[in-house]
C-alpha cells in the first residue's frame, strides 16, 4: 500500500504536488526538485510527456524521485503506448517500487513538439483504469490471461469539473470510478461556486464515498501565466481574479495569495480529501505555498 493511500484511508487531508521531468537526461534536475518537496506532501505527480513534449520518461523520473525519499504518482497517458507497452511498463514500474498511477488520455500530439507524430490511443483512460483494477483484483492481463505476481497500484484518474458538456463529463467520472479509480485529481480550480456545485453533484451520487477527491490548484506566476491558463479548455477564471493579477504590484505574490485563498476555502468543502498543487515552470513556489497554508497542519 502506498503512503498516499494510507494517509487518505486514515482520514488525513492529503497534499500532492507536481514535478515535470526535464527535456533532457539530467537526473539531478529531478533529484533537486524532489528534495525541495521532501516532507511537505504525501506524493508527487510525475508527468508523462506533458503537453505532448518529449521529456524524460515518467517511470525513470519516478524512480529518481523515489530514491530521494519522495513518493511518486506516476502518470501514464494513452497517447503514446498500445496495450502491450502499457502493461509492460506497469509491471516494470511496480517492480521498481512505484505504487501510485494516474491514468490519463494525454494532450494531443499536434499541440506538442512533434506534431507530425502518430498517436496510439489503443485504449482510453477509462479502459486503462479497468486494466489496472483487473490486474489488482482479478490478477490478469487485459486479454484475461492470469499472472502470478500482479501489480497492486493505488489507481488514480483525472476529472474536469468545468468541461462541457457537463453531463458527459459527469458520466465519464462515474465510469472511471466504476472501472476502479480509487482517487481523483481535478483540473485547476478557480471558480469556487461552480466547483462547489460540482461537489454537490458528486456527493449526491455518493462518489465521494467510493473515491478520494484531490482538488487541483494552479499557482500563477505572472499576468501572462493566468491569461494562458484561461485559454486552456475546461479552465474558467473569474474576472475578479484576472483583475487582481493585473493590478498587483507583485504578480508573483498575488498569484500565491490567490492560490492560498482557494486552498483555504476548498479544504472546507465536504467530500474533498486533499489538494493537488501545480506550478508549471515554477515548482520552487510549491514548498512556500504549503508552508504558508493550513495544509501542513491538516496532513
Amino acid at each position: 500500500m502506498s503512503g498516499l493511500q494510507e494517509a487518505l484511508l486514515s482520514g488525513a487531508f492529503s497534499v500532492s504536488a507536481e514535478l515535470g521531468p526535464p527535456m533532457s537526461a539530467d537526473a539531478e534536475f529531478v533529484r533537486k526538485k524532489a528534495r525541495a518537496l521532501k516532507g511537505l506532501c504525501n506524493a508527487v505527480n510525475i508527468t508523462d510527456n506533458q503537453t505532448a513534449i518529449v521529456r524524460m520518461s515518467s517511470i525513470a523520473a519516478s524512480c529518481l524521485t523515489l530514491s530521494e525519499g519522495v513518493e511518486p504518482i506516476m502518470q501514464m497517458t494513452c497517447r503514446d503506448r498500445n496495450r502491450i507497452a502499457m502493461q509492460s511498463d506497469l509491471l516494470g514500474a511496480y517492480a521498481l517500487g512505484i505504487r501510485n498511477v494516474l491514468c490519463l488520455s494525454g494532450d494531443h500530439q499536434v499541440f506538442g513538439s512533434h506534431p507530425e507524430s502518430k498517436n496510439v490511443y489503443d485504449i482510453d483512460s477509462i479502459q486503462l483504469v479497468r486494466a489496472l483494477s483487473d490486474m489488482k483484483k482479478k490478477k490478469c492481463f487485459i486479454n484475461g490471461k492470469p499472472m502470478k505476481f500482479p501489480p497492486e497500484f493505488f489507481i488514480g484518474a483525472a476529472a474536469n469539473p468545468f468541461a462541457d458538456p457537463y453531463e458527459l463529463q459527469m458520466i465519464r467520472l462515474h465510469k472511471k470510478i466504476e472501472a476502479g479509480a480509487e482517487f481523483i485529481q481535478t483540473q485547476a480550480i478557480y471558480d469556487l461556486e461552480k466547483f462547489e456545485k460540482w461537489m454537490e453533484d458528486v456527493r449526491a451520487a455518493g462518489l465521494h464515498t467510493k473515491a478520494y477527491f484531490l482538488a487541483g490548484i494552479l499557482v500563477n506566476k505572472s499576468v501572462k501565466s493566468i491569461e494562458m491558463s484561461a485559454q486552456v479548455p475546461g479552465i474558467e477564471i473569474p474576472q475578479e481574479l484576472m483583475n487582481r493579477m493585473r493590478s498587483a504590484q507583485s504578480a508573483e505574490e498575488e498569484g500565491k495569495r490567490i492560490a492560498l485563498s482557494l486552498i483555504e476555502r476548498i479544504s472546507k468543502i465536504q467530500g474533498v480529501s486533499g489538494i493537488h498543487i501545480m506550478a508549471v515552470g515554477w515548482e520552487s513556489a510549491v514548498p512556500e505555498i504549503i508552508e504558508r497554508s493550513t495544509l501542513k497542519s491538516k496532513s
